[in-house]
């Protein structure tokens, strides 16, 4: 594997998903999930779990499964994103008496949804750096 093709794509995919966490839990269901304090720390560490999950994609995609095509990366991302989500969920249905079987659904959908278009852009970067 090409360290520059999994910097980019990992890159990148933290960059999509970042902005989209930004539009879904920051603005559009901003009033169904419990907000972050705003700081520079908070942002940053959001912004480290993206980086994660995005070389986390970027590694699979290009190391284990040669993907290079936004639609085989949206299917990977998307199934990729459910098991992280319910793994997540699960844990936090146990561990946190605010959270709702409701917040559970809509967050395994978002994080699916994200992680369809978040594997999308690596599987496009990868086959752009073919």
């Amino acid at each position: 594997m090409k360290t520059k093709k999994f910097l980019a794509a990992g890159i990148a995919g933290a960059v999509v998903n970042f902005l989209l966490g930004w539009v879904f839990y920051g603005m559009l269901f901003q009033d169904s999930f419990p907000q972050p304090e705003e700081n520079s720390t908070t942002m940053l560490m959001i912004f480290l779990g993206c980086l994660s999950l995005g070389l986390f994609m970027a590694y699979i995609f290009g190391q284990w499964a040669q993907i290079s095509t936004g639609g085989t990366g949206a299917k990977a991302g998307a199934i990729i994103s459910l098991f992280i989500a319910l793994y997540f969920d699960f844990f936090q249905l146990a561990m946190n008496s605010d959270v709702t079987y409701q917040m559970v659904g809509l967050d395994i959908a978002i994080m699916v949804v994200m992680g369809a278009i978040t594997g999308a852009v690596v599987g496009i970067v990868n086959g752009k750096m073919g």
